[in-house]
């Protein structure tokens, strides 16, 4: 089958797909008016039911629960479990994947012979990233799963957009995410909320004056992509290099800084739904564009905070790092994901009315960030080059004065994960920057801690 019989076969698929996701979106508004004792019956019920499947399904899982019983297991119970980490997870996955007809060599080659995004014959959807671990992943959505984290992602601003009445209007949302595989933030968040809403992909990684005319030229009245992709096209518009009025703004897969949001509420005035997500779990907690803060999706995500030993703190308690359990994963579950990000939880109701929970905006690791002058180039510049390379298996980037030096651990062409870093880098200012690339058989730990650092500023 040519590429372009592959493409069109898989935009049919993707079509039945996000009908799937806007007749789910009805079901997933309403949650977000449940109160607290029917939203935590829920979350129980969909626990007990992961967890009859894992064990079910997944040998690793099974030897985790050999204590538990998921018909009567409560959310207190998985604090029995040791918790996952990413290098487990992935050196594991064979024994943890809970699906028939998939494993890990299969998922390969679909990241390998996919020349764009595609279904399995199973309707899985593959995808691989790097993130802030610097330890590549492999990751399989099942069909359910993928419209369930599209809701989650979508369904607060499909709420406000009802009861402001502009769901009845044309619209057009530019979204500014990786823009091709592997990564998932594209088939995420390139999605219709409505029938009149026409979506336009503009690849974050272009050239910034690239993806400025685009942007200009698209004229979209809603904007969804990278935090700090969005906070620069703010900046744009204040210095009149810019000329677009978005009546809504969503932003994801980096931390979302003081500066940015201001500078979009200067440019704009429009709501700000920030969405804290991953690849593992999905889509953990979204902004609802009235109060602080996110709110966690406790419909279909369990959030553990715990301290440094991994004993759970309470709410106003400061915490080490946070555990996840995604309830929608099936066929690859993740029970009890040590995400590692450090989260606070707000107290009080949120001016919205939605009685689920909310957390600070998630601050992330800010110093992972490299400052050249007056220019930064935040980490996802290196992870989105770094992090999907099938034949990088850990790495390390340090700065230099004119840019960074990569240590790998692998077999990949060097030259060409240069010339990738350089094209990556270029959008954030750094037009011809310095980039050397080394194999290594083991990136050296920290003598006394043993914890990686994978960005080492200058």
């Amino acid at each position: 089958m040519s590429y372009e019989a592959r493409k069109t076969a898989y935009e049919h698929l993707r079509a039945a797909h996000l009908s799937a996701v806007r007749a789910s979106l009805e079901d997933h508004v309403a949650r977000l008016e449940w109160p607290r004792p029917r939203i935590e019956r829920y979350r129980t019920e969909r626990l007990r039911s992961l967890l009859a499947h894992a064990r079910a399904r997944s040998p690793f899982h099974a030897a985790r629960m050999a204590d538990i019983d998921p018909a009567t297991a409560t959310v207190e119970d998985l604090a029995r479990l040791p918790p996952m980490v990413k290098q487990e997870a992935q050196d594991e996955w064979d024994a943890i994947v809970a699906a028939p007809d998939i494993d890990r060599a299969g998922a390969e080659q679909v990241l390998v012979r996919q020349h764009w995004f595609s279904y399995t014959p199973a309707g899985h959807q593959v995808f691989s990233s790097g993130g802030s671990s610097g330890v590549r992943g492999v990751y399989v959505w099942d069909w359910e799963q993928f419209v369930t984290l599209t809701c989650l992602a979508w369904r607060w601003q499909t709420r406000a957009e009802r009861a402001s009445g502009s769901g009845i209007r044309r619209a057009r949302l530019a979204v500014l995410e990786a823009g091709e595989p592997p990564h998932a933030s594209t088939p995420l968040f390139d999605v219709a909320t409505w029938p009149l809403m026409e979506t336009i992909v503009i690849p974050a990684a272009a050239p910034f004056d690239q993806m400025l005319r685009a942007v200009s030229d698209a004229r979209p009245t809603h904007l969804v992509g990278y935090a700090s992709v969005i906070g620069r096209l703010a900046r744009a518009t204040m210095a009149g290099e810019l000329d677009i009025r978005p009546v809504r703004v969503s932003t994801n897969s980096e931390p979302l800084s003081e500066e940015d949001r201001d500078a979009i509420g200067t440019a704009w005035g429009a709501p700000v739904h920030n969405l804290w997500g991953s690849t593992e779990i999905g889509v953990q907690a979204v902004g609802c564009g009235y109060g602080d803060g996110l709110h966690i999706c406790e419909d279909e995500v369990i959030i553990e905070r715990v301290d440094s030993a991994g004993r759970p703190v309470g709410p106003d308690e400061p915490a080490a790092r946070t555990i996840a359990t995604g309830l929608a994963g099936r066929t690859f579950p993740f029970i009890r994901y040590d995400l590692g990000d450090e989260v606070t939880l707000l107290p009080g109701n949120c001016a919205c009315g939605s009685k689920m929970l909310r957390v600070a905006d998630i601050a992330g690791r800010r110093d992972d960030d490299f400052r050249y002058g007056e220019r930064t180039v935040p980490a996802s510049a290196f992870r989105h080059v770094l992090g999907t390379d099938p034949l990088i298996s850990q790495y390390q980037v340090r700065q230099t004065a004119g840019g960074a030096d990569v240590l790998v651990v692998g077999s990949p062409d060097v030259s060409a994960v240069a010339a990738a870093l350089v094209a990556s880098l270029s959008p954030y200012g750094l037009s011809n920057p310095e980039i050397s690339v080394s194999t290594v058989e083991q990136i050296p730990r920290h003598a006394s801690t043993g914890k990686l650092k994978r960005f080492i500023a200058l």
